[in-house]
């Protein structure tokens, strides 16, 4: 089972806690940007494009722990940026592990090296080590010659001094089936990576190429070409089986964004992590005034083409939840 048992129940018991409060609208995950500098620059992601000024700025330890306690969110996925440039990285994982949140903490795994040593596994901890592919797709997903052959050895690294480690990979219209399945039959089976995490790119509108993002018909096609013998069934996939048949087209839904919110140096990202439409304060400000009505396919062009995991992961958990059925094919991680 991808997800440790422990994890699974801590998020069941939140989701029904949530329900008996009779909340519509919380979150599952909260995507902690504690910084947007990187040592990358991905022609993929836009994070990077921002002045100087605001490239040197970083959340401090208490913004950063404060803004997961008043959310409530049972998880917490660090990103940026790089955040092992960050120079307290360390403490605010061991503050948010202190407080029994699961931490995914998101490298390109450059400095991961250099750096573990300031980090002890723990259930509550796990890297995930950004990969798109296999080397040469990796290595020009990222634009830079190594990075893959550096992310292979600090997964090993990290496996053997007892780390939990995550991969996440974002597929773009230059991939096919085959890569898709290639990148992930080497994850799980010579890596051997705990999970695995998988998503179409979405496309940022300060992204340098904007001409490689998947349209939903792509990504249907794309993904249920590369599941098609069934071959889902044996990866360890970090998703719900319902997310995994959305990819595929044989689930719709409408996008959740204030199920895995963002925070950043700027507050709270209205809508969400992938768009930047202003920012709240706080995560109840977030929530009460958005009019999240005007987002997802059909009322925003910006949502036309997303079926990124984080906008849809919680829609289909939402789904789950609703039926024994689809609850107890999650429990036994039958993808």
């Amino acid at each position: 089972m991808p997800i440790p048992l422990r994890q699974n129940l801590k998020v069941a018991s939140y989701l029904v806690r949530q329900r008996l409060a009779k909340k519509d609208k919380f979150p599952l995950i909260v995507e902690l940007e504690p910084l947007f500098s990187c040592n990358l620059a991905c022609p993929g992601c836009g994070k990077i494009q921002y002045p100087t000024e605001v490239l040197r700025k970083r959340l401090t330890v208490e913004e950063a722990v404060g803004a997961i306690e008043e959310s409530g969110a049972p998880m917490v996925s660090i990103a940026g940026g790089e955040p092992l440039l960050h120079p307290q990285i360390e403490q605010i994982v061991k503050e948010l592990i202190k407080r029994k949140r699961f931490v995914y903490l998101c490298t390109n795994a450059i400095l991961l090296k250099r750096r573990i040593e300031r980090f002890s596994p723990s259930p509550y901890f796990s890297w995930v080590v950004h990969l798109d592919g296999l080397r040469e797709r990796h290595d020009q997903a990222v634009d830079r010659e190594g990075v893959f052959d550096t992310a292979v050895e600090a997964i090993k690294l990290a496996k053997s001094k007892g780390f939990r480690v995550t991969t996440n990979s974002t597929f773009f219209t230059t991939d096919s089936p085959k890569t898709v399945r290639e990148v992930l039959d080497f994850l799980n089976d010579e890596l051997k990576v705990d999970a695995m995490m998988i998503s179409p790119a979405y496309a940022y509108e300060k992204a340098p190429d904007q001409d490689h993002f998947l349209g939903v018909r792509q990504t249907r096609e794309l993904f249920s070409k590369a599941f098609a013998d069934g071959r889902r069934k044996k990866w360890r996939l970090n998703h719900t089986p319902l997310f995994l048949d959305f990819l595929e087209g044989k689930e719709d839904y409408q996008c959740t964004p204030w199920g895995i919110p963002s925070y950043s140096i700027f507050g709270w990202q209205r809508p969400c992590y992938l768009m930047g439409d202003g920012y709240a304060e706080t995560y109840k400000e977030l929530v009460e005034t958005t009019d999240w009505s005007k987002y997802g396919r059909g009322n925003d062009p910006r949502c036309d083409n997303c079926m990124a995991h984080c906008g849809y992961e919680p829609s289909a958990v939402m789904a789950t939840t609703k039926s024994l059925r689809q609850s107890l094919r999650a429990a036994v991680g039958t993808h």
